[in-house]
């Protein structure tokens, strides 16, 4: 078979073949790490940081506060937090306590709120003062026994403090007093409780469940492993070369997500750096923090180009930068160059590489090499990762250079999908092989060399007169045009094409929307892309819609032009989903 001659290893330079994997829980490595740099520091929230001896003190107290209040090995824990000291140490508390975390968005709604609490069976839960009326409601209904009340004051320092309460906190309204809503200050900063042990965990157990799905349907719960996580931290520090020197990440991503909380925090909690939390997805703030000066900068392609546009980043010194990472989707080239020339300007010598992951398999498990760039390519599997193109539909493996599935295989892969064992059944697949593949759902390549190419999701592929379109192709073109700062492309249903190209375009500053405009931009594409790939039509928008992690909500247009239709009545299909 292609795979197995593994092609890609030539290129792994001094990165391990095979790491052999410790079989312990996540708390178990923050533990041997702070035996290993007691006084580095752990984390750094905006002024305010934990060595690595205050971080597990910080754990263990929590998991002491967890354990009287009767939170007991497999019970489940909702954690609906910013990326803040209470996120985290709470995460890795249920951990040493054997629970199991639910991670959700703080800004979820009320029904979404009420469905995590329900899929999840959580018994207690964490959030912020400021989403508590929103929470609260949802608590009741999905009968939560307790509801724990952080406040982004609690870990900052006293300047920061009294500013924020002066910008917010004091906006905020009080928490009423109740038998089901507890302090965390009360609870874990100031309370004193016996010494809860640590729970025998097989690291092949349920430990955390993240949610699947973008601005349409119904998310899946996602069962991750200790050893899922444990393995892909590992891998990942692994890959980008991270030691004494070099260890301090820029985490941007929020820790409901696997790709902040995998990558950004426990990747680097296990070995030995330092984790700078920033609680806000924004541009400034992370421009702001380079004067912490991170060695690794890892986000998606819309915080790139947001940092591209910073005057504030555009300053700073970058001299300090090792790595940057891009993954989640599909980074345009230009944003890519402008980022390099940015940091080189600026004292710094990193290329912007593009890596790979999904969910289902924690979050990146492949990526470009360091010492390495193949335009449009997400690089090569991490060690002990195994991944291949398969035909469309089967389990037949591909040749180099032709269009299929990707799949993957190795430690980081789900357990499967919570309590739906059919839809677990559709995407993790025993092959000829004997070993267990998850079907990605996603389109791509691999070279002769072993190099993959992701082409998209495969619902996002439009079929238009028969033949096969690309969005990223098309948005890669438009992305040329010295007009537009953002694009994004999808199919809108249509009687003789079944579905016809359509294009929505962020102009840059000063520069305004027209007729003429859109006939040029269509022209531009027409120059280097075949006819039926081109846009029919391009409708000019002052801002995209993004995902709650900074993804274009491509979606959400295709929902938005679905309603236009039909309400024009020239709608001639079904709603995609």
């Amino acid at each position: 078979m292609v795979y197995e001659k593994k092609p890609w290893l030539k290129y792994y330079g001094s990165v391990p073949h095979e790491i052999d994997f410790p079989r312990k829980t996540m708390y178990e490595t923050v533990v041997d790490a702070v035996a290993e740099y007691p006084d580095s520091i752990a984390y750094d929230f905006m002024g305010k940081t934990a060595t690595y001896r205050e971080f597990k003190e910080q754990i263990d107290r929590c998991a002491d506060a967890l354990a009287s209040l009767g939170l007991k090995k497999g019970d489940r824990f909702t954690i609906s937090m910013p990326t803040s000291p209470p996120g985290i140490i709470c995460f890795y508390a249920l951990n040493k306590l054997g629970a199991v975390a639910s991670m959700i968005h703080p800004l979820s709604t009320e029904t979404e709120i009420e469905f995590y609490l329900k899929i999840s069976k959580s018994r207690f839960a964490l959030t912020l003062d400021i989403f508590y009326d929103t929470f609260k409601r949802a608590a009741d209904k999905a009968g939560l026994e307790k509801l724990i009340i952080s406040k982004m004051q609690d870990y900052l320092p006293l300047p920061t403090r009294i500013a924020y309460w002066a910008a917010k906190g004091r906006k905020t309204p009080p928490v009423p007093a109740s038998d089901k809503v507890i302090m965390w200050k009360d609870l874990v900063i100031k309370g004193k409780h016996p010494s809860a042990p640590a729970a025998k965990v097989d690291p092949d157990e349920l430990a955390v469940i993240l949610y699947s799905g973008g601005t349409t349907g119904t998310p899946k719960g996602i069962m991750l492993s200790n050893y899922n996580f444990v393995s892909q931290g590992i891998m990942c520090a692994q890959w980008v070369g991270m030691n004494r020197d070099y260890a301090d990440m820029l985490a941007m991503l929020p820790i409901f997500h696997g790709f902040g909380l995998g990558v950004c925090v426990n990747a680097v909690l296990m070995n030995g750096g330092k984790v700078i939390l920033v609680p806000l997805f924004e541009a400034e703030m992370a421009a702001k923090l380079m004067k912490k000066r991170p060695h690794y900068i890892i986000g998606v392609p819309t915080l790139f180009e947001a940092l591209n546009k910073s005057e504030r980043f555009n300053k700073a010194d970058l001299s300090c930068l090792y790595a940057c990472f891009c993954g989640a989707d599909t980074l345009p080239k230009v944003v890519k160059d402008r980022f390099e020339a940015i940091v080189k300007r600026q004292g710094g010598n990193v290329k912007l590489l593009e890596g790979y992951g999904l969910t289902e398999a924690v979050t990146a498990i492949m990526a470009m090499p360091m010492n390495e760039y193949r335009e449009g390519s997400i690089g090569i599997p991490f060690p002990n990762m195994m991944a291949k193109i398969v035909k469309r539909g089967t389990t037949e493996e591909a040749e180099p250079g032709e269009e299929g599935e990707i799949c993957v295989s190795g430690p980081a892969v789900m357990l499967g999908y919570l309590d739906q064992p059919e839809e677990t059944a559709k995407v993790l697949k025993v092959h000829d092989d004997g070993r267990l593949w998850l079907h990605t759902g996603d389109i791509g390549t691999m070279d002769e060399d072993g190099f993959f190419y992701f082409k998209l999701r495969e619902k996002r592929m439009i079929k238009s007169s028969g033949m096969n379109v690309y969005p990223s192709q098309v948005e890669a073109q438009l992305y040329k045009h010295d007009a537009v700062a953002e694009a994004c492309v999808i199919g809108v249903p249509d009687l003789d094409q079944v579905e016809r190209v359509k294009a929505f375009v962020v102009l840059k500053p000063g520069i305004k929307p027209s007729p003429e405009l859109e006939k040029e931009l269509i022209a531009h594409c027409r120059k280097d892309l075949i006819k039926w790939s081109c846009p029919r039509e391009i409708e000019f928008i002052d801002e995209l819609p993004k995902t709650r992690v900074g993804k274009i909500a491509y979606k959400e247009l295709e929902q938005r032009e679905f309603e236009r239709l039909k309400a024009e009545g020239k709608y001639y299909g079904e709603a995609r989903g």
